[in-house]
């Protein structure tokens, strides 16, 4: 095992520093909670329901601080006692070559991490949403779900790593191109079989019944010019109360997913709306904007990896005794942490950006402005969303407006309509 040395401490620092910003960020989260009703929903929140959901947001901010601090103790421990190097000379002692030994290593410590993750899920499930009426799901939903995505992750996660680990094995630090546009072309190929073969396991997508909302969303998007497979109702009210919607796939496997707790609580005329607004994503190509966007980003974290892949450094600096590739290439995704987060804050802010321009594209082409704010408001009001969120907050973790910044642009296009 490699002395504690300046460079672990560095690595120390940086793992606190992050808990450090996301407890301030929280906090000043909070206190921006503590206001009355804004004017602009009165009469959608009675006043003892609008005290419910802010504390809702204290409960649920508590319960995301209280996982993240456990989090950061025991990767804390992991490094200063030495603990990530008795996982290295334990996977080393198998005797197997780099790809799979790698594996094994990163193995350990995402089910390390899951093992502490899974009692704080439950836990948000089965206390907090339950308390707040969001569950509909049973423990043994809740333990297949968790199964499945375990299993998900380990077959393209897995394979997405062992693909990574065995050409900085081949290539060296010149591997990182490689490396980028392999990544990003699972990543696209993720795209298209989500909504046939992903998505199904979870859900049951049933397509959308005859009747007047389906008339209603055809007419719509045969108008905009959207030609797609179709529209489905996902059983999300198996799971939860929460209503959504979405857009995914691309080409002829692209779609929309109507929520059926947002079919029930929702008029036509903003289900139109709010499909106009996923249309809108795709008109102005949205979709793949976000996609380029995120490969850049991925391309960045590659080269980054490059510059450290083949020193003793990285590996030292984690107080692993013997350096290795597939050890840096682990160990790298914990120190990118820092960097992430600046790179998201413009991730998130185009993001924003693509959000309000298809709320614009909703309003002048399908429904108006007042529907789609009416359609927004009762998404918050349902989901006991938090209406005065801190800029800082913003910035950092919402790839969506805040809804009253969005109302007030919406707002914006009835004033311009009626000048």
């Amino acid at each position: 095992m490699a002395p504690f040395g300046p460079y672990c401490a560095i690595v120390l620092a940086i793992i606190i520093g992050g808990y450090c910003l996301d407890l301030a960020v929280e906090t000043l989260n909070l206190r921006m909670a503590r206001g009355e009703l804004p004017d602009e929903f009165e009469g959608w929140y009675d006043p003892a329901r609008y005290r419910k959901s802010q504390e809702y947001l204290r409960q649920s901010t508590r319960l995301t601080l209280a996982e993240e601090g456990a989090r950061t103790i025991l990767l804390c421990a992991a490094v200063a006692l030495g603990w990530l190097d008795l996982a290295d000379r334990w996977v080393r002692g198998i005797g197997v070559p780099a790809v799979p030994t790698g594996l094994a290593f990163a193995g350990l410590l995402c089910a390390a991490g899951q093992v502490l993750k899974a009692p704080f899920s439950a836990c948000r499930i089965f206390r907090l949403e339950q308390r707040y009426g969001f569950n509909r799901m049973t423990p043994a939903t809740f333990a297949k779900d968790l199964l499945k995505k375990w299993i998900l992750g380990g077959v393209i996660g897995g394979g997405a790593l062992a693909l990574v680990i065995g050409l900085f094995e081949r290539k060296g630090a010149g591997a990182w191109l490689p490396c980028w546009a392999a990544v990003a072309l699972i990543q696209l190929f993720v795209i298209f079989i989500a909504p046939a073969v992903i998505l199904p396991i979870f859900n049951t997508f049933i397509p959308l019944e005859d009747g007047e909302l389906k008339t209603a969303i055809h007419r719509s998007a045969k108008a905009l010019g959207f030609r797609m497979r179709g529209v489905c109702r996902m059983d999300a009210s198996r799971r939860s109360t929460r209503s959504n919607a979405f857009f995914t796939g691309i080409g002829r496997f692209r779609r929309i997913v109507l929520f059926d707790t947002l079919i029930a609580r929702h008029t036509a005329p903003e289900l139109v709306a709010i499909l106009a607004h996923e249309i809108g994503h795709y008109k102005k190509r949205h979709l793949l904007i976000s996609f380029i966007a995120g490969a850049a980003s991925t391309g960045l974290m590659f080269f980054l990896i490059s510059l450290l892949i083949e020193g003793r450094g990285l590996c030292a600096a984690f107080r692993l005794g013997r350096p290795s590739v597939y050890a840096g290439i682990v160990l790298f995704g914990i120190l990118y942490a820092p960097i992430q987060a600046v790179v998201s804050v413009f991730l998130n802010a185009l993001s924003r950006r693509n959000e309000y321009a298809a709320d614009a594209f909703a309003a002048r082409h399908a429904a108006g402005p007042e529907t789609m704010i009416s359609a927004l408001k009762k998404l918050s009001v349902d989901n006991l969303s938090n209406l005065t969120p801190h800029p800082l907050k913003v910035a950092l973790d919402y790839g969506h407006p805040p809804i009253l910044m969005r109302i007030r642009a919406l707002r914006g296009l009835s004033r311009a309509g009626a000048a």
